[in-house]
């Protein structure tokens, strides 16, 4: 608007209208790329389970294998740590709570609770950045 003075209330519109991106993993886009994301979700087991699955045990389905994740694995102290790059440590935090889309501010809450060292590399602006360039894991911005 020509000659409009923005007043508290408009910005606070305007900044309410912009809804920060939440993001998840995307399976359609390992098919995309031609990628398995099969893989790379039995590659975020923990050792006990991937043991399981080494002596012949095994999930019938990508759905199964999640939820064992989250039931089993996600609860072994070392499953997240500060020790893993921090795009494995992102992947394996969705894996944990069951794909559930995250904004920027609560994934890096829970990376630094579960990672508990490097709290600047899950700065919102630093996820940003990993999140926008990623071409391994399939983490994408979720659709409102």
């Amino acid at each position: 608007m020509r000659g409009h003075v923005y007043t508290e209330e408009d910005i606070e519109e305007e900044s309410t209208e912009q809804e920060e991106p939440r993001w998840a993993i995307d399976p359609d886009w390992f098919e995309a790329n031609s990628r398995s994301l099969l893989a790379l979700v039995r590659s975020g087991l923990c050792s006990k389970c991937r043991k399981r699955l080494d002596s012949g045990e095994t999930w019938g389905s990508l759905d199964d294998l999640m939820t064992n994740i989250r039931s089993c694995c996600s609860t072994e102290p070392d499953y997240i740590t500060g020790s893993l790059p921090i795009m494995e440590s992102v992947f394996r935090l969705f894996l944990a709570n069951g794909n559930q889309a995250l904004d920027l501010i609560e994934l890096g809450r829970q990376l630094s609770e579960r990672r508990g060292v490097d709290t600047y590399r899950t700065s919102v602006e630093i996820l940003s950045r990993l999140l926008e360039y990623d071409k391994y894991y399939g983490i994408r911005p979720v659709e409102s």
